[in-house]
């Protein structure tokens, strides 16, 4: 969401957003959060495996971005859109392990090292045979492609997960000073977004598909959700959970929605922060309208969603991208699509 503060680069921010975060989590292991009023967020985690994205670096690619050089090389999509869905498989390098790494002091980051297009969505599991999950990652606003492909790739990680991942990349043209552009590119995408889910739930490959959904991207998810409701009632039994972190949606159209999505509606988990800045500005340049992602936890859940408040466990300026630099809502991300209660749900 645009403001007025001045920030350092988006991947310097979140490079040192995730080294205090895990120094922080390190300092105060066995204390109590003060003033937090989730005990999803407070509890103790549990230990996961490894990511199956660390062992298999290859994230799954689904862009309505238009390609730039036909996405051979930096900055691989653009902020313009495309005239199809394009699908792809994205080579990732990990980041470095061992005891003298830079990982091991949260300086290691995850690389884009190339992309490999398909042409369908049916060809993006690179060996078939077997039956795995999926998590789809759609991005907010102010991303460029690189960026949310490789955000997709640590909050994979961060959360262990065991499966195939995505990235769902929408035309945002990175700028603060492009917010009307980047809603309008979002909505746009919402049938893209649509096709995907309904030709993975087509494919025999396909177990549970898990969705995180983030600030303005869980707009377009949300529409999509609808739409594949509406056309197909029981399309919620192949959807595992829903995480919309952060939301910017106008609370009175995300009732409406949740009214239409039936009980699908129960696999949605809300995570939310009444110091968020960044919905703060947005409320007020959509004429004070609530932004769900600021809305009392109380009204959400009277909509039978999972609510998650986790304005205790911002400590920075904007306090919008804590599912990416806190461990602890991390962690009920992976209670969420582990299908164990969060916050007594």
């Amino acid at each position: 969401m645009p403001h007025h503060i001045h920030q350092p680069p988006l991947a310097c921010r979140r490079a040192v957003l995730r080294a205090f975060a895990g120094a922080a989590c390190t300092l105060t292991l066995g204390a109590s959060v003060g003033g937090c009023t989730s005990a999803a967020l407070s509890s103790g985690g549990a230990s996961f495996d490894a990511a199956e994205l660390t062992a298999n670096p290859t994230l799954l690619v689904a862009t309505t971005r238009k390609p730039v050089d036909g996405a051979r090389a930096k900055p691989w999509y653009g902020s313009e859109r495309a005239g199809r869905l394009h699908v792809a498989r994205a080579r990732l390098t990990p980041p470095g392990e061992g005891r003298f790494s830079l990982s091991a002091v949260g300086l290691g980051d995850w690389r884009l090292d190339a992309i490999e297009p398909t042409s369908q969505i049916g060809d993006l599991y690179a060996e078939p045979g077997g039956t795995r999950d999926v998590l789809i990652y759609v991005h907010g606003f102010n991303q460029t492609f690189e960026s949310a492909a490789l955000d997709a790739a640590r909050i994979s990680e961060g959360i262990r997960f065991r499966g195939e991942t995505m990235v769902f990349s929408w035309p945002s043209r990175a700028s603060l000073l492009d917010y009307v552009y980047d809603r309008e590119s979002a909505m746009w995408s919402r049938d893209a977004l649509d096709q995907v889910v309904t030709g993975l739930m087509a494919s025999p490959i396909t177990g549970r598909i898990h969705i995180v959904a983030h600030s303005v991207g869980t707009m377009l998810t949300m529409e999509a959700l609808r739409q594949i409701c509406a056309r197909q009632p029981a399309a919620g039994d192949r959807i595992g959970a829903v995480i919309f972190a952060s939301p910017d949606i106008d609370i009175d159209v995300f009732t409406s929605s949740v009214a239409r999505v039936g009980p699908l509606a129960r696999k949605i988990t809300v995570v939310t922060a009444t110091n968020d800045r960044a919905l703060a500005l947005s409320g007020f340049l959509a004429g004070g309208v609530t932004r769900v992602g600021a809305a009392e936890k109380a009204k959400l859940e009277r909509l039978g969603l999972r609510v998650i408040d986790a304005s205790a466990q911002g400590w920075g300026i904007i306090n919008h991208d804590l599912f990416l630099s806190n461990a602890k809502v991390r962690q009920v991300i992976r209670r969420s699509i582990d299908g164990q209660p969060v916050d007594g749900a």
